[in-house]
């Protein structure tokens, strides 16, 4: 599943459980779709990485939803940052150290009510697993969005020092 060639193949990151793990902890993500005028647009979202598939619950409006509608790709990128690193001497000395994963591929809108519920359900438990949520009711399942994106590209990069 991995992409074009890395400028600096040093820092790919290829061990799967590492890059699977950074998926799965991390709070939030960004998805670039392309808007019905040939803009590529990236937004902050909130996800789940399960089943080697990214979940995104939306809103059913909204230019993303379109975007998804009308078949745009889409690519997702998550980042772990672990620290700056001064400039002792040039500037160009300077460093970030960090982790990075890239995914391409297709999404699609979920319609199932009982596929949206398993993944509002894991959603959930990310991100309130102290749990104290109710029951996920037909209207809420009608007017939330579930993006289901099919990973067809994956490339991980770290700089570690």
């Amino acid at each position: 599943m991995r992409g074009e060639k890395m400028r600096h193949p040093e820092r790919e990151l290829t061990h799967r459980e590492t890059i699977e793990a950074i998926l799965e902890r991390s709070p939030v993500g960004r998805i670039a779709t392309i808007n019905r005028r040939g803009v590529p647009v990236i937004k902050p979202v909130n996800f789940l990485y399960w089943d080697q598939k990214i979940y995104i619950h939306s809103s059913m409006k909204g230019e993303k939803a379109e975007d998804i509608q009308r078949g745009s790709p889409v690519c997702f990128e998550v980042d772990e940052p672990i620290a700056y690193a001064a400039a002792e001497g040039a500037a160009c000395r300077a460093s970030y150290y960090y982790r990075s994963i890239i995914l391409k591929g297709k999404a699609v809108l979920l319609s199932g009510e009982d596929r949206k519920t398993i993944i509002l359900r894991r959603l959930l438990e990310k991100y309130q697993p102290e749990k104290g949520y109710g029951k996920i009711g037909r209207e809420v399942l009608r007017k939330t969005a579930v993006i289901e994106m099919t990973i067809e590209e994956m490339t991980g990069k770290e700089n570690l020092g």
